[in-house]
């Protein structure tokens, strides 16, 4: 089927479903071809590339499109509602096991429409072998966290999914609730569902989940309307789905569809709130002006591109929130190389003393480097106390016992500026630390290839082709590149310091 079609066919279905699309909003789709020979082979027709374009200029405050929660797909409001309620399963779980169950229905579910322009799975590394994980993301941020995501992935469906299969009341297509089939389901969640409200939890949010992602360059908001003001919203756009006049087609339409759509009003849509008070409609919002012919993008947030390929299965080439994170254990291998052990616990503890701590959890602490290559203070205090003399922890009052607290602020801490701060850390032993800790980081990607070979290979690399390899690489050079700046600030210690505030996010990658 034709991507125009299958287009058409989504149109028809939102307008049958109470979505409302502006004609100011153009929806359109082309099919591209499969990144790889299993993918065409699996189905190549599944696989759109989708826009939202502007019809004519669109002004800050204009709503762009209406979307009734009883429309998304949620564990509330899936065909197998019952089932996830009976088996407590919450959360992206309870989703996962919405979207299998859904898609097993074919053309009876009531999102078959909505599933025809979605892909079957989104090429997150979650979904990569674990050989494509080992040679493509290693050394990077996502390595350790993908194959610990995808452990648990597939512990998750032993645990919860396969025992639904076993159950014979419940008659389930076995082809659908597959590890593979749930990997699926859960690239999808992970890319496009969006938190509706604490009755729905998160959810399939058809026509918002179309919109594409620009970094720092939102365009289209996406909110909730309050019940009083949803016979506004209504009257405003009457002659939506203006471009769908081709009603003549023969698109594939689930088999009693108007009975199960039939009756699909005001009073249905109330059954997916929790009180009358809860609103039962979602606007998009047009939060910037945008000229007639552009395209019109949602943002997925402030995020490098570890966390855009973890989650997303994309990258993007200077992503101004890339960071690079050391982990605390590279500095205490590095401190351990230079100093005792007992030197280095009893470092750490009084860094500790300071209320001080890396990013993550305690099992797994680390420090970020911004974009532009500088470390955040944390990390500087840590290697000055490493390296701190100890009549210099005598003589600063550092040396209490192993279970107090240190009484009174060192003086490195003690102005609130803190890029008076950094200066006063940066002293030229501090800076030789953070050259080795930049070529300890760098030793991660094996030494393979070097930076330069690394950018050779991703111009020859084609998209098309090869995604995982051309977003692989972009990650990979992304952080060497953040690596290089982390030399030169070393190098030039506080000479080139500037405050990193515009850059800095904590954005890291973090488990499904």
């Amino acid at each position: 089927m034709t991507a125009a079609r299958r287009m058409r066919g989504f149109k028809r279905w939102m307008k049958c479903h109470g979505i409302e699309c502006s004609d100011a909003l153009l929806l359109s789709a082309e099919n591209v071809a499969a990144a790889d020979a299993d993918a065409a082979a699996e189905d190549s027709s599944q696989s759109l590339s989708i826009s939202v374009k502007a019809l004519c200029d669109l002004k800050e405050g204009d709503v762009v499109a209406t979307i009734p929660k009883q429309s998304c797909l949620t564990v509330k409001t899936s065909a197998a509602s019952d089932l996830i309620e009976e088996a407590e399963l919450g959360g992206d779980l309870g989703l996962a096991v919405a979207i299998m169950f859904e898609r097993s229905l074919g053309p009876k579910s009531k999102w078959f429409q909505y599933f025809q322009i979605l892909p079957p799975f989104e090429p997150i590394p979650l979904l990569w072998s674990i050989p494509e994980i080992d040679s493509l993301l290693s050394g990077t941020e996502l390595h350790k966290i993908i194959k610990e995501d995808k452990a648990l992935v597939c512990q998750d469906w032993k645990d919860y999914i396969k025992p639904l299969l076993d159950s014979a009341s419940l008659e389930l297509n076995p082809e659908f609730f597959t590890v593979d089939e749930y990997l699926a389901a859960k690239s999808l969640i992970a890319s496009r569902s969006f938190q509706i409200d604490e009755y729905h939890g998160s959810g399939m949010v058809p026509l918002a989940d179309l919109f594409n992602h620009k970094t720092a360059a939102e365009d289209v908001h996406f909110t909730s309307v309050s019940s009083s003001s949803e016979s506004d919203t209504d009257t405003e756009s009457e002659n939506e789905n203006a471009n769908d006049e081709n009603s003549g087609d023969d698109e594939p339409v689930a088999p009693d569809f108007d009975s199960e759509t039939e009756g699909f009003s005001e009073s249905d849509l109330e059954l997916s709130s929790t009180s009358e008070n809860e609103p039962t409609f979602m606007e998009m919002i047009m939060i910037k002006d945008v000229n007639a012919g552009s395209e019109v993008f949602n943002t997925y947030g402030s995020l490098g591109n570890a966390a855009l390929l973890h989650r997303y299965g994309f990258t993007e080439p200077d992503n101004p929130f890339d960071i690079l994170n050391i982990d605390l254990d590279i500095v205490v291998q590095w401190s351990s190389s230079l100093f005792s052990r007992r030197h280095s616990r009893r470092r750490l503890s009084l860094w500790r003393k300071l209320n001080l701590s890396g990013s993550g959890s305690e099992d797994s602490e680390y420090f970020e480097i911004s974009f532009n290559g500088e470390p955040e203070l944390e990390l500087l205090v840590l290697l000055y106390v490493i390296l701190l003399p100890e009549e210099k922890i005598q003589e600063l009052g550092l040396a209490s016992s192993s279970t107090s607290e240190v009484k009174e602020t060192p003086s490195f801490l003690s102005n609130k500026d803190p890029e008076c701060r950094k200066k006063l850390l940066l002293t030229k032993s501090v800076c030789r630390a953070l050259l080795s800790l930049a070529d300890a980081r760098e030793s991660l990607y094996g030494g393979l290839n070097s930076l330069e070979e690394d950018v050779r290979l991703f111009n020859e690399c084609c998209h098309a082709v090869d995604s995982k390899l051309y977003h692989s690489l972009m990650l990979r050079i992304s952080e060497r590149r953040i690596i290089e700046k982390l030399r030169s600030f070393a190098s030039s210690g506080a000479g080139n310091f500037r405050t990193n505030s515009q850059t800095r996010t904590r954005k890291r990658a973090k488990r499904t």
